[in-house]
């Protein structure tokens, strides 16, 4: 396996780079290959999903499942893919259509204290059923009716149940909710924060949770907060599951979500605002994940000068980048956990934006980046952008994103 100083540098030799994505050699490939299935076949688990990782995180989250189904897929096992998703979505409220984020299936009492409830969190996570439903579909996959359903149903929770913020927004009852869990945009909620401060609100926010009479997460006034991120990530979900099951309902949700969200472009930080009380500061912190902006704004120059920043040294761009916090924010730390390593998953939608944007050049370096990173690490939970050197847990099932991105720039080369 390769070493960072194995790798080229990119400004030397960045068309051998561009060549390794578009058509890689077959050894490198079947590396690859060889590396992401064995961590999956490794972290596989009954009733069907595959743990982040073993140890650190060994129970089922929501969107690292949804990611986990594509892999799947792309690795030949749609039986597989099918069965993360059902299971992802086994627990899902059958009134509200809300998705608990994580299954504690091997121990349904593990965390019931915390969350106040047995065998699942209360709250819930970006959800990425819609994306990974249509991308089984667009792989010629038979997806059931009853996921079908099931996801139709958790999307239409949130547009329907969150979306209260003035500027239309989704509002989130959690931070953890966003995926994103210790980004410097929920700074405002712990003034002065420390890591122990920051711990302890972490904590005290589950119990101010508001709940409907079922029993779904609905408000929760000490998180008074409508992420530009989240809101993106929904209408994405929501955008794509439209477009493969011909949803005119959810579609017109989807663009009017993708509307609200434009409409917190500021062109002088270039990135999307969160909308709520943090507005005004940590809401408007350079962050990747507020950049998910990318994949729904409407407005191309907006999405144009967002992808050039994933590029820009100066910014978010790094040799196994992106950033996950741009470089001239005071609070950027390479290597502290959500203060500026890459995250693969992240990568990987910044993948799709600009997939979908037409972005060749800035599609062709994180796909780079994002392979040859987890090559380097052993599949690792995040790195640092300069290095590769891994973060967090490893092996991580998530990373093995690397190779969709390998498998659909090589499809994309052939054709």
């Amino acid at each position: 396996m390769d070493t960072p100083s194995a790798v080229p540098n990119r400004n030397d030799t960045n068309a051998h780079l561009v060549m390794w994505v578009a058509c890689p050699p077959m050894a490198a490939r079947d590396d690859l290959r060889a590396q992401c299935l064995a961590v999956l076949t490794a972290h596989w688990r009954e009733p069907g999903f595959t743990v982040p990782n073993a140890a650190v995180y060994p129970w089922q989250w929501l969107w690292d499942s949804c990611f986990c189904a594509m892999v799947w897929a792309d690795l030949g096992r749609p039986d597989r893919a099918l069965r993360e998703l059902d299971s992802a979505l086994h627990h899902q409220d059958p009134g509200s259509g809300f998705v608990p984020h994580v299954v504690y299936w091997s121990d349904p009492e593990a965390l019931a204290t915390f969350w106040g409830r047995s065998g699942t969190s209360s709250i819930t996570q970006p959800p990425m059923y819609g994306h990974a439903v249509a991308e089984l579909m667009r792989r010629g996959v038979a997806v059931p009716d009853d996921l079908i359903e099931r996801s139709r149903s958790g999307l239409r929770f949130l547009l329907e149940r969150r979306r209260r913020s003035s500027g239309g927004l989704i509002q989130v009852v959690h931070p953890w909710e966003t995926g994103a869990d210790d980004s410097p945009r929920w700074d405002d909620l712990v003034p002065g924060r420390t890591l122990e401060s920051w711990k302890a609100m972490k904590g005290l926010l589950v119990t101010t949770i508001e709940f409907d009479p079922g029993g779904s997460p609905v408000l929760n006034d000490g998180c008074p907060i409508a992420p530009a991120g989240f809101s993106a990530l929904v209408a994405f979900n929501a955008a794509e599951f439209a477009m493969v099951t011909d949803d005119e309902v959810l579609a017109s949700q989807a663009a009017e979500l993708s509307e609200a969200v434009g409409s917190r472009w500021d062109p002088a930080l270039v990135t999307w605002v969160d909308d709520g009380p943090t507005s005004s500061n940590s809401g408007r912190i350079r962050t990747l994940e507020a950049l998910c902006g990318a994949l729904v704004d409407p407005d191309r120059n907006h999405v144009a000068a967002a992808l050039d920043s994933l590029l820009d040294p100066s910014a978010h761009g790094a040799r196994f980048g992106p950033t996950g916090v741009h470089r001239a924010e005071r609070c950027f730390d390479p290597g502290t956990y959500w203060r500026g390593p890459a995250w693969p998953q992240l990568s990987y939608l910044m993948w799709v934006a600009a997939r979908r944007a037409g972005r060749h050049d800035v599609e062709r370096d994180l796909g780079r980046s994002l392979i040859q990173a987890a090559r380097i690490n052993g599949l690792a939970e995040y790195w640092n952008p300069d290095t590769a050197a891994g973060g967090g847990a490893a092996p991580q099932s998530w990373t093995a994103l690397a190779w969709t991105v390998a498998t659909a720039s090589a499809v994309s080369d052939r054709a």
